[in-house]
């Protein structure tokens, strides 16, 4: 492979660029962001970033040092509008771009509001780039009320940051609790109560029905009826993969740009890592939103390239900083029929550790950094300690992963 095309310059993208130089690719490696930034971290842009003005230096991946001494060619400002899978090039503006290798890291894009409820109002916000989070902090610095629309990660760790500098929080979730798509009811309890103690109004199962307001939003009419006040509005419903330029291409798409086991898509010599690839995982396609799966994924794709030929087997795993809470999660919860409550050492931590019939599924962990390296482990290992164990205090959970 004498040149090797990524498109997409955050964590999966970076993660192919960088990983293929530390297995000493010797070739040309081409970054194509469309940003105008060096490649960033996401997750910050929710939880840290938002207690204060945003800077982007602490977001920043690695230094532009970083992609000159490593000869990785980075072009920020360069959206790609098409892909030429018989001739190998991709259609830049004004330029086509010879690749011998194509790797797609395109990410995923917010869900928006209908057009007919936004009616064109300022104040109302969508997180995913760092230009987002740095208007959403400066809307902080002089509003009264925001409103979050959504009750996933998101939509929690803004309304955490929005509360903490001050302002009065509601968050609304159109489903029955919050966190329903990604954690079980016992940590929807406990990150509900913490929202609370902070001042949050947390409504459940309440929809959007209408903004009010003229130029600016100033408030919100809700399912129910109920008027709230909002001069700030942070929409967090979800991600959609950005797959336009993969289908274009022709290449296969289900939920995400398919690909096979070693994340190569239908084309081959076309690979897709991150937040727009989707994977077989557990004989289902699978498309996995994290910082774990951006990097691990974006190395399997680095490897295989490389001839490797190194399946993608992970382990899922995320984390939310919310308040004086960390929450932690390993595995995946879908078909438990049995939660396991395990009491921390201290009064605000918990771990809960979802169960189908005897095997171990997936854990919840909050603040017990801990206990959340031996659920990962158990998890990696494939163990599954008998519930009685897990829920017996007195039993060391480093015992587990020697049985």
């Amino acid at each position: 492979m004498r040149h090797v095309a990524i498109v997409g310059a955050g964590l999966a993208g970076f993660s192919v660029a960088r990983r293929l130089r530390e297995l000493d690719y010797t070739g040309a490696i081409t970054l194509f962001g469309d940003e105008g930034a060096l490649p960033y971290d996401r997750p910050p842009l929710s939880k840290g970033s938002l207690k204060a003005s945003v800077d982007a230096s602490g977001a920043t991946l690695r230094p532009s040092e970083f992609f000159e001494e490593n000869q990785i060619a980075l072009r920020p400002s360069e959206p790609v509008l098409g892909i030429d899978t018989t001739a190998r090039t991709l259609q830049l503006r004004g330029e086509a771009f010879a690749f011998d290798a194509l790797v797609l890291a395109t990410g995923a894009t917010p869900r928006a509001l209908p057009n007919a409820i936004i009616r064109g109002l300022h104040g109302v916000h969508g997180l995913r780039t760092l230009a987002d989070a740095q208007r959403i902090s400066q809307a902080f610095g002089t509003a009264q009320h925001a409103l979050i629309v959504g009750g996933g990660y998101i939509g929690l760790e803004v309304a955490a940051a929005a509360a903490g500098r001050g302002l009065r929080v509601t968050l609304i979730e159109a489903g029955p609790r919050i966190l329903g798509r990604v954690a079980g009811p016992p940590t929807a309890d406990a990150i509900r109560a913490a929202h609370k103690r902070k001042g949050v109004d947390i409504r459940e199962g309440v929809g959007l029905s209408a903004f009010v307001g003229t130029d600016q939003v100033k408030g919100a009419i809700l399912s129910d009826g109920a008027h709230v006040a909002a001069d700030c509005v942070i929409v967090g419903i979800g991600i959609d993969p950005n797959v336009t330029l993969a289908k274009s291409a022709g290449l296969a798409t289900e939920n995400g740009i398919l690909v096979d086991p070693t994340c190569q898509t239908s084309q081959p010599g076309i690979w897709a890592a991150g937040d727009c690839a989707a994977f077989p995982m557990a004989d289902q396609i699978t498309r996995l939103e994290s910082v774990g799966n951006a990097i691990e994924m974006g190395e399997v794709v680095a490897a295989n390239i490389m001839g490797q030929s190194r399946p993608y087997a992970p382990t899922a795993w995320f984390w939310s900083d919310q308040f004086d809470l960390k929450l932690q999660m390993v595995g995946l919860s879908p078909g438990y029929d049995r939660i396991v409550t395990r009491p921390g050492v201290n009064p605000d931590a918990i771990s809960h550790w979802y169960y189908a019939g005897e095997r171990l599924l997936s854990v919840d962990i909050i603040n017990e950094p801990k206990t959340y390296i031996i659920a990962k482990r158990l998890i990696e290992t494939g163990k599954s300690p008998p519930p009685a164990q897990i829920a017996d205090q007195s039993v060391n959970l480093k015992v587990l992963l020697k049985s």
